[in-house]
């Protein structure tokens, strides 16, 4: 049987990196954790309680009251829980998603979040999708994979995903947001989005859901035959 390994997968904002992730996972038996959801769940936390993100003192004081986990749902996909409760739908609304970035940013939340995410993969057999996962988290992850995809193509896709669900929103606003977040997590002191030269980068903008995991796939195989 072949060893185990750990798949990081870092990128841009609705580049489909969850997708990917959890297809992979699927497809080897491994553990998806999906790290931005992670930081969705600290920032409602932020939100319920009235916190102000922008005092990093009391984000501090308030992440004491923060566990952030995750159980599988009825179909045996991971949903995430904020102190015990799950709270995957309430985390992806566009009220979340315009602040998670900020709060992203802020040191004592990404040292609580790194600590428990190197906890979960410290046993392998893991697939985590986010910013800083294959330099922060993994650094040592056997592949690492860099996705992305032309601004158009993301707004396009999110706009499609929040409409489906229900939500009132504007291609613009996804749009701006999107760039907002761009901003932020490309130029945070902490754990900014960046790669390495290890990376594998998938541009998607032209590859549809099967086309990016027969490529993904073979990256995964060369690596396992690598360990």
């Amino acid at each position: 049987m072949h060893r185990k390994i750990n798949i990081a997968i870092d990128g841009y904002s609705s580049c489909g990196k969850g997708t990917l992730a959890k297809a992979l996972a699927k497809a080897l038996g491994y553990v998806f954790i999906d790290s931005g959801a992670m930081y969705r769940a600290v920032t409602l936390y932020m939100q319920r309680e009235g916190v102000n993100v922008d005092d990093e003192d009391a984000v501090s004081l308030a992440l004491e009251h923060v566990v952030v986990g995750f159980q599988n749902n009825a179909e045996q996909q991971s949903e995430v829980t904020l102190n015990g409760v799950c709270v995957e739908s309430e985390i992806r609304n566009i009220e979340v998603a315009s602040k998670v970035s900020e709060v992203a940013k802020i040191g004592a939340v990404r040292t609580k979040m790194v600590a428990l995410q190197q906890a979960i993969g410290s046993n392998k057999g893991v697939v985590m999708d986010g910013r800083d996962i294959g330099t922060v988290v993994f650094p040592d992850a056997e592949l690492k994979i860099f996705m992305t995809a032309s601004q158009e193509v993301r707004a396009q896709r999110r706009f499609a995903e929040l409409l489906a669900k229900g939500d009132d929103v504007t291609l613009e606003e996804i749009a701006k947001n999107l760039q907002h977040r761009d901003a932020i997590d490309a130029s945070r002191e902490n754990s900014p989005l960046t790669m390495t030269a290890d990376y594998r980068v998938l541009d998607n903008s032209d590859l549809d859901r099967d086309a990016q995991f027969a490529l993904a796939m073979g990256w995964v195989e060369a690596a396992i035959q690598g360990v």
